[in-house]
């Protein structure tokens, strides 16, 4: 059992930044032996990837070049570093886990978190 919780979610101007966290907590391991990433639903669209991270990491066309993931594999805190936010980032950010693999679609991660909301107005 993993428990996900994000936060650092906001609202921003066009061109502004954030800095989503997400703290794991599981009885048995650190988010070093997690696949995590990070998924975001706008109102009225399919929820959609947006970063992953494992041994490496990956990202959306979208958001290459602005966003950032990483882990804190001492703290088990996983971090989406959004640059450069522009109005269509805007969505319900959520955080992810599996254990050991990177599922091959974002549907199948075991572990989820509540979500949190980042608005980026023009």
């Amino acid at each position: 059992q993993v428990q996900l919780v994000e936060s650092g979610g906001g609202s921003v101007q066009a061109g502004g930044s954030l800095r989503l966290s997400c703290a794991a907590s599981s009885p048995t391991y650190s988010v070093a032996y997690m696949c995590m990433g990070w998924f975001r639903q706008a109102p009225g669209k399919e929820r959609e990837g947006v970063a992953t991270i494992n041994r490496s990491t990956s990202y959306a066309d979208s958001v290459k070049g602005r966003f950032t993931i990483s882990k804190d594999n001492a703290k088990n805190i996983l971090y989406l570093q959004m640059n450069s936010l522009k109005p269509e980032d805007t969505a319900m950010y959520y955080c992810a886990a599996n254990m050991f693999a990177c599922p091959r679609s974002g549907g199948d991660f075991r572990y989820w978190g509540q979500g949190t909301q980042v608005t980026a107005s023009s």
